[in-house]
């Protein structure tokens, strides 16, 4: 399903669903800060609400107290009506505080409730103006209201202090929970990231991959790129692109075998006549004539030589596509090539020496013998007589590692570039000798890089210096 999307919608989609996450918890977070909130404000109106009644509440005993006591010196009707009043009112302040205070002890209330009733009755039973019996039971009744009052304010204030701590425990709770939502979303939109990326980077991969294949001329792996719809197509365009290469390279081999062998021909007739000349069966050559025989014949024999290195590399670019992989020691290799240029190198004066050691390799013994071959061969040609040659193996992260060394002119800054170039030649030209035919170091770099390695020439103060890197398989 999801490799039917594009890219871009899956791109997209990823962003979208990241989005969400991160929406969804600022959301619930803020959801969570007005409920809080909210709760804040409840029990700061329930705090204000519940002082204020209390307040009312001593205000009405007060009241209470002064009109009963006016009542019973004066006797005056109009004081009992206040006294009547301010119980009334005390009992509904009374009934409000005790909602409000749910963990306070009944009997509290109870014991307000009974000494204004049983002052009211005082209140109430005919006796004679001024009769001290009377005052009496009016002030044993009404005695106990402050130090109740004093009780429920000090059971609002613990009640304050409860919800105050209830409240404080919920934003604790609240907080964790955000904290973990918070950690959570950050972490799945993470994974979620990390994941979609990791998928998401392997088709481009697997292009970076087949493109690195089709720069390096190998046309017989298939390309199948698998993710999105529009990375899968291009898969397909670089596949039907490497099939087209493929076809192309078939047609310029046919071209350059063909046309060859059709210059193999004149040529060969060519050097022919000119020997004839040369050796006086057409009639003997004046000086002159002499000269420009000689020069027809050197160039004869250039053009021959140009044409069969153009064969030889034709054909060494064809056999790179093929390699046939077997277990091979490098070193017993290393030893049979410079072994087999004994005579050219000890002609020449040199003295080539191998070094170090690595474990065996799979690879294709025939051009690993061809790429050390040429790489001293190419040494020799460069070396000044009584020069050092010098390889080096060794292993280093999975990988066999040989460097050589000689002490020739080296590569010009300028040439470095295009040093593995097919037929192309350096300035720094051996003194004396016949120019080469520019070859050898790129069939070496085509049969390394058929193997998956990578020949570099690395800087060296003199002479040149090749480092040759081949992959050891897992």
């Amino acid at each position: 399903m999801l490799s039917k999307l594009s890219f871009r919608q899956l791109l997209l989609g990823v962003f979208l669903l990241i989005a969400v996450l991160l929406s969804a918890a600022s959301l619930h977070a803020l959801w969570t800060l007005d409920r809080l909130a909210a709760h804040s404000r409840d029990s700061g109106r329930h705090a204000l609400a519940l002082t204020e009644n209390i307040q009312q509440l001593a205000e009405r005993s007060v009241a209470m107290t002064r009109s009963a006591r006016q009542y019973l010196v004066l006797d005056d009707p109009a004081f009992r009506k206040r006294y009547a009043d301010a119980w009334r009112d005390a009992q509904l302040l009374l009934d409000a505080v005790a909602t409000a205070l749910p963990y306070t002890p009944p009997p509290v209330f109870e014991q307000w409730r009974a000494s204004g009733e049983q002052a009211w009755n005082i209140l109430q039973t005919p006796s004679r103006p001024r009769s001290s019996a009377r005052q009496q039971a009016l002030e044993r009744v009404l005695a106990p209201l402050p130090g109740v009052n004093d009780q429920l304010a000090e059971e609002a204030k613990q009640e304050v202090e409860r919800r105050n701590s209830l409240l404080l425990a919920e934003l604790d709770q609240r907080r964790a929970v955000l904290k973990a939502q918070v950690i959570g979303s950050i972490v799945l939109a993470a994974l979620l990231a990390g994941g979609f990326g990791l998928w998401l980077s392997r088709p481009l991969e697997q292009i970076e991959q087949a493109i690195d294949t089709l720069g390096e001329n190998r046309y017989d792996q298939a390309i199948d790129v698998r993710g999105p719809s529009d990375l899968h197509r291009v898969g397909q365009q670089l596949n039907w692109l490497r099939q087209r290469l493929g076809d192309l390279e078939a047609d310029k081999a046919r071209f350059l075998r063909h046309i060859s062998h059709e210059l193999k021909t004149p040529l060969a007739a060519l050097r022919e006549g000119v020997a004839l000349l040369e050796d006086g069966v057409a009639g003997a050559l004046s000086p002159n004539q002499r000269e420009i025989a000689g020069i027809l014949n050197q160039n004869t024999v250039a053009l021959q030589s140009q044409i069969e290195a153009l064969l030889r590399y034709n054909a060494a670019t064809f056999d790179a596509q093929h390699v046939q992989r077997q277990r091979v020691d490098m070193n017993n290799l290393l030893t049979q090539a410079i072994d087999s240029q004994r005579l050219q190198w000890q002609a020449a004066r040199l003295t080539v020496i191998a070094e170090g050691r690595a474990s065996p390799i799979t690879a294709d013994a025939d051009k690993m013998a061809i790429v050390l071959g040429n790489l001293l061969s190419n040494a020799v040609r460069f070396s000044p007589a009584g020069g050092l040659i010098s390889f080096r193996l060794g292993e280093l992260n999975d990988k066999l590692l040989l460097d050589c060394v000689d002490q020739g002119p080296g590569v010009a800054p300028e040439d470095a570039a295009r040093i593995f170039e097919p037929f192309y030649q350096g300035q720094r030209q051996p003194p004396g000798a016949r120019r080469g035919n520019g070859i050898g170091l790129s069939i070496v770099h085509e049969y390394v890089a058929a193997h998956g390695g990578v020949l570099k020439l690395l800087p060296s103060e003199r002479g040149a210096h090749f480092h040759l890197e081949l992959p050891y398989e897992s």
